[in-house]
C-alpha cells in the first residue's frame, strides 16, 4: 500500500485517474502518437499542488515515452520488410501494455494508491 492512500483527497484521485486514462484516449484519437500529451498536461498544471498527482502523471508520461519509442522502433522494422513480424509483435506488446497498465493505474489511483509502471523512460519526476 502507498503512504498516499490515507491522505489523498477526492480531487487528487480524479486528476490522477485522468492522467492515466487520458493516455488511452489520446492513443485512440491519434493512433498512438500523442498518448503522452494528457499526462504531460496534468503534470504541468498540477505538479506543484499534489505529490500524488505529480507522481501519477509523471509515471504515466514516462511509460508513454517508452511505448512511443517501441512504436518508432516497430515502424523502422516494418519498413525493412524482413522485420515486419517483429514490428507486429512490438506494436501488439506496446498497445496491450499501454491499455492494461493505464487501466491498472487508473483503478489504483481511484483508491488513492500510487501505481508504478513496469517500464519507464524516466524524464519527469
Amino acid at each position: 500500500m502507498s503512504s498516499y492512500q490515507s491522505t489523498v483527497q477526492g480531487d487528487e484521485r480524479t486528476l490522477a485517474v485522468a492522467a492515466h486514462l487520458s493516455a488511452i484516449v489520446a492513443m485512440v484519437v491519434s493512433a498512438g502518437w500523442l498518448s503522452f500529451v494528457g499526462p504531460l498536461v496534468v503534470w504541468l498544471l498540477f505538479r506543484d499542488r499534489s505529490a500524488f498527482v505529480r507522481r501519477s502523471a509523471a509515471g504515466s508520461f514516462n511509460f508513454n515515452l517508452w511505448a512511443w519509442v517501441i512504436s518508432v522502433i516497430a515502424w523502422v522494422c516494418a519498413f525493412t520488410v524482413v522485420l515486419l513480424p517483429l514490428a507486429v509483435v512490438l506494436w501488439v506488446v506496446a498497445g496491450l501494455m499501454t491499455v492494461i497498465c493505464h487501466v491498472l493505474g487508473a483503478v489504483r489511483a481511484s483508491r488513492g494508491v500510487l501505481y508504478t509502471y513496469p517500464v519507464q523512460l524516466r524524464v519527469l519526476r
